[in-house]
Formats: C-alpha cells, sequence, structure tokens
C-alpha cells in the first residue's frame, strides 16, 4: 500500500499539459505556499495592526451549530481579521488593508435565473426577510490551516424557499464583486484569468441546513477582508468555496465554470469537500494548523476531519 501523499501514475500530468502551464503554476506555488511560511509572521504585526471597526450586530446564537470539538476554541478575531485570502485583492494573507477599497455600501445581491420568483435585494431587504442567527463553524482552507469562526448570517434553504427554484433548476452560480480598478488581484495572475470570481453548489448542497450566508462575524457586520457585506460559508468544504462579496445568485441547470477550477482543475476540483485521505498535489490534507486560540500567532497540528467533522450532516449528499 502507497503512502496517502504518494501520487499514482495515473494522476501524473501529461507533458504537453505541464509545460503549458508552468508559468501559471510558479505564480500559483508562490501564492499558494505563502500560508507555509507565513504560519511564522510576527505576531506584533498582525497584534498591533488597526482594523476599522464595523457596526454591531447582534443575533441569537444557534446552539445546533456552536462547535464540532469543545477542545477547539474560538479563533481570536484579531487573528482571524489579519490573516486572510482575498485574491481579488493580493495574494498575501495581509490583505485586509487593500480590502478596504471594497464598495461595500449601498450594495445589492441580484437572484436570478431558474426561480419562479427573481429578485434584487439591498442589504435592509436581506436583514429584514432572513432572521438572522450565529453560528459558530470549523473553517478549514485548501491550504492546510483552520480557524473556529463564529458567523452572522441566515441559512442557504430560506432564500431558496423565497425564489422558489424551477425543477430545471440543478446548481446555483454565486458571482463576487468585480471591478478592474478596485479588485486589481495579484500580480502573479497574469494572461487570461476568469474574474470575477465566481464560484457554485448542487441544489441539494444548497438546501443542506449546514450551508449559510454570512452577513456578520464576531458580533458585528462583515469586515471587507471577511467578504462584505455577504459570503458563502459551507463549512463542511475547503474554503475557496465561500465566495465573498456577493453581488449575483443565479440559478442554472448545469454545473457552473467556478474560478480555481477553471484556473487549474488538476488543482482545486468543483466540489471540494475536505477530504483527509486525498491529498492536494503538493501537499498532504491529513493533517492540519489550526490557529490561535491567543492573541499570539500559534498553530497546533491537528488530524483533518472528513467533511472537516460534518459528515452527519452532509455525508448523505455524497454517496
Amino acid at each position: 500500500m502507497r503512502p496517502p501523499w504518494q501520487l499514482s501514475t495515473s494522476q501524473v500530468t501529461p507533458e504537453a499539459v505541464f509545460w503549458g502551464r508552468r508559468r501559471l503554476l510558479q505564480g500559483l506555488m508562490g501564492a499558494s505556499m505563502v500560508p507555509l511560511s507565513a504560519c511564522h509572521q510576527s505576531p506584533t504585526a498582525i497584534k498591533t495592526a488597526p482594523n476599522p471597526q464595523p457596526l454591531p450586530l447582534s443575533a441569537p446564537r444557534n446552539p445546533a451549530f456552536t462547535s464540532v470539538d469543545p477542545s477547539r476554541p474560538i479563533t481570536n478575531e484579531i487573528l482571524a481579521a489579519h490573516y486572510n485570502n482575498f485574491y481579488e485583492f493580493g495574494r498575501t494573507k495581509s490583505i485586509w488593508q487593500a480590502a478596504q477599497a471594497l464598495p461595500s455600501d449601498p450594495w445589492q445581491v441580484e437572484v436570478s435565473g431558474l426561480v419562479k420568483h427573481p429578485r434584487t435585494y439591498d442589504l435592509d431587504d436581506l436583514y429584514k426577510a432572513f432572521p438572522l442567527e450565529e453560528r459558530i463553524y470549523r473553517f478549514r482552507c485548501v491550504e492546510a490551516w483552520a480557524m473556529v469562526v463564529p458567523w452572522i448570517g441566515f441559512p442557504m434553504r430560506s432564500l431558496l424557499t423565497a425564489v422558489e427554484p424551477l425543477p430545471t433548476a440543478k446548481f446555483v452560480r454565486f458571482t463576487s464583486f468585480y471591478d478592474p480598478k478596485i479588485t486589481l488581484g495579484p500580480s502573479w495572475l497574469f494572461g487570461e484569468v476568469p474574474w470575477p470570481y465566481r464560484e457554485g453548489l448542487t441544489i441539494a448542497e444548497m438546501a443542506n441546513e449546514l450551508a449559510f450566508f454570512a452577513v456578520g462575524i464576531y458580533g458585528h457586520r462583515l469586515p471587507k477582508q471577511h467578504g462584505a457585506p455577504l459570503r458563502m460559508v459551507t463549512p463542511w468544504k475547503y474554503g475557496f468555496k465561500g465566495a465573498k462579496s456577493l453581488v449575483k445568485i443565479e440559478f442554472v441547470d448545469r454545473q457552473p465554470a467556478t474560478f480555481w477550477n477553471t484556473l487549474v482543475p488538476e488543482e482545486y476540483g468543483f466540489e471540494a469537500n475536505v477530504n483527509p485521505s486525498q491529498p492536494h498535489p503538493r501537499w498532504s490534507q491529513a493533517t492540519e494548523r489550526l490557529i490561535g486560540p491567543g492573541e499570539k500567532f500559534t498553530w497546533e497540528q491537528r488530524p483533518t476531519l472528513p467533511y472537516n467533522g460534518y459528515g452527519e450532516y452532509v455525508a448523505s449528499l455524497y454517496r
């Protein structure tokens, strides 16, 4: 039996494909491997960096969704606020300052496609239409680092009920804010890049009770680096599935093209469920680095759990 990190010959990229993607992958390697070294960045730099104060946002905590493991405390807000991926604003984990350029007020989200009741919501509409609640979810990045985060928002299934998808709707496409004058992207993204950032779910995944739209975090509205004012949260999947700053939600009949799956399909699948037995081509997923719990940037190696520990909720979707 070969070890889990060892790839079979059938998984080897053909030579022609390799050379055609070499320049892109060199850039991707530099970006994707950032967290492996960034875990040792100065804790002082994270602690003392100022952060714009978002508006308070209160919601009752849903007791059904606290933590799957009491030994994993909520990640300190200072760390969560300053250790982010948001490729529209750069490739490092310190993009929070650049992300403040995001124009988040006013904001509208268009819900369209194969639905009975298409509608465009502004933020007040969302707050009035869908009762907010707080859920504590584990967050697992494909780069093998993890956090525990208290999101405020509403279940995705509430939106499904409101717009009533047609029987022909099989998938949902989520589109993030994009303006080439504002969302400049990281310097290594050159040539044809599939902006805007898009993600997708099946209707069944969106209807699952775990699937969540977040409008807040840590008791206040989402800061811009977290994907203000509206982002996807699917805790059983890798973090790149959580598209930020949503402007459009479309119900479609075919699997939509998504950003990373289009850019590097051999590394980032459409489904992207957390799976310790399926390594990334360049690193193992068998363990994760749990960030926190204090204000200093520390991490603890933990075993990765299938579906990020949420198998009882979602495993039946994939039988």
